[in-house]
């Protein structure tokens, strides 16, 4: 039992890692009104493992910290970023293909209103609506799909775990 959780704690770090280093290596498109963040194409992660939910959620937290946001955005891009882990890992048990929704879901309806009332960006929250979500499509829809399909060939290697399932 203890070797479960050492991998869980190591397999979550790793994982939160990433998804800092991503972030800073594509800084200049990770962050602003018109983003596309390629780490949150690892929002996919959920389906392999629950360990991504904890990693994911403290590697956008450190990402945002570190990368200058500002609280609430750090707060609450990070809390976007969980729920959408959860619901990810929750939704991705029974279709791959709908797994990247729900980080897709809740940046859209999250991010636009810290990008206004955190950043003071003028521009109506529907079009910030629209500019998120084409950026979360780009990263977690296309990108993220991309990944599990690579992923999906060698997850019992590389989370040591029984395959998902995949069906679409």
């Amino acid at each position: 039992m203890k070797n479960k959780g050492v991998l869980f704690m190591i397999q979550a770090a790793m994982i939160g890692a990433v998804y800092v280093v991503l972030t800073f290596l594509f800084a200049p498109i990770s962050f602003g009104e018109i983003q596309i963040r390629i780490s949150e194409a690892l929002t996919i992660l959920p389906i392999f493992t629950p360990a991504a939910i904890p990693g994911l959620f403290v590697g956008c937290l450190l990402g945002n910290f570190l990368g200058g946001a500002l609280l609430p955005d750090v707060i609450f891009g990070s809390i976007a970023t969980l729920i959408g882990a959860v619901f990810t890992y929750l939704i991705g048990k029974k279709s791959r293909f709908l797994a990247p929704m729900p980080p897709i879901i809740s940046n859209v309806l999250i991010v636009p209103f810290v990008l206004r009332y955190a950043y003071g960006v003028t521009l109506p929250i529907p079009f910030l609506m629209l500019t998120v979500g084409i950026g979360e499509v780009i990263s977690c829809g296309v990108l993220g799909l991309l990944l599990a399909a690579v992923l999906g060939k060698y997850q019992t290697q590389i989370f040591r775990t029984t395959p998902v399932n995949k069906k679409s």
